[in-house]
């Protein structure tokens, strides 16, 4: 197989090639990994939020883009709980593991309200993004302390 980059030929065996072709699906494939769930960005477009750790297909949701999911966040109450994502068509373990999802994606502006019943709340983007960066006291009086 020949293949060209930035005008330079390469000569690759079968092998070579395959092992290419490898490489770069792995390249395009982006793959977020948080505590309870895991966001994979096939190179195809498709995403898929996965419980973590899992290695089976019921552990998994695939969802045609991000995009798809972020409408169906929009569309989801302020208040939401791993019902209402049953009205969306999932089932069982994965209207849990699609919410645990949403609260844990720094994309997301959520946060969990309650483990049982599961549930979520909507926030003010402003308001998630203050709180991911705003220091905690155990910091501040941390940094105060080193002079």
């Amino acid at each position: 197989m020949v293949v060209t980059a930035a005008g330079d030929e390469f000569v690759l065996s079968p092998d070579a090639a395959d092992e290419l072709r490898g490489s770069l699906a792995d390249a395009l494939t982006a793959r977020e990994t948080f505590v309870n769930t895991a966001g994979v960005h096939r190179d195809d477009g498709q995403y898929v939020v996965e419980r973590r750790g899992a290695n089976s297909a019921g552990n998994s949701k695939v969802f045609d883009s991000f995009d798809s999911l972020r409408r169906l966040f929009g569309r989801l109450p302020e208040e939401f709980a791993a019902e209402d994502l049953s009205r969306t068509g999932l089932t069982a373990g994965r209207r849990h593991m699609v919410l645990w999802h949403l609260v844990e994606h720094p994309q997301f502006p959520c946060e969990l309200t309650s483990r049982q019943p599961l549930t979520g709340r909507k926030v003010a983007p402003e308001a998630a993004t203050v709180e991911q960066t705003e220091e905690s006291p155990a910091e501040s009086a941390t940094e105060g302390s080193e002079a």
